[in-house]
């Protein structure tokens, strides 16, 4: 499941993942709902934390520009098709990742720093202020998208 992500991740160890999961999403909004209780369910199960609530507005925020940006408006949205959309989790000792791919090469473009009244673009100023880093990159090979990421630290559990 990681082989198309290796480009498109912070620089952690793919194969020293502790956990990962992935969904499908389809190209209509109710997606962003489905993700947000895939994230839930599998945040719970990790037990990430104080970061739980942080993942799970991220993913959102992620989701949607994928569906609002990444999807091409002629994209074909039929029936028994591979969804367009994915996010995937992945969990490093110490680390969360939530990565969403979409069939589309354009950067993701953030808002001007403290510009909430910008039509666009303040989504991905949440999505750098809930997380420790993110970023995005093109995929290679025959997917023809992108990855955009953000990465959360996670605290060692007390004992």
């Amino acid at each position: 499941m990681l082989e198309p992500l290796r480009q498109g991740l912070p620089p952690l160890d793919p194969a020293a993942v502790s956990d990962a999961a992935s969904c499908s999403l389809p190209a209509r909004y109710e997606a962003v709902r489905e993700a947000r209780r895939f994230t839930r369910k599998t945040c719970d199960q990790w037990d990430v934390g104080d970061r739980f609530d942080d993942a799970c507005l991220v993913v959102s925020e992620l989701v949607t520009n994928a569906l609002r940006h990444g999807m091409p408006a002629a994209a074909p949205r039929l029936t028994g098709q591979e969804p367009p959309v994915r996010l995937h989790l992945m969990r490093w000792t110490g680390r969360l990742v939530c990565a969403v791919r979409d069939p589309s090469h354009d950067s993701p473009v953030a808002g001007a720093a403290g510009d909430f009244s910008a039509e666009s673009g303040r989504g991905l100023l949440l999505v750098e202020s809930l997380s420790d880093s993110w970023g995005w990159q093109p995929t290679r090979g025959a997917l023809g998208s992108k990855v955009v990421w953000a990465l959360f630290r996670l605290r060692d559990p007390v004992v």
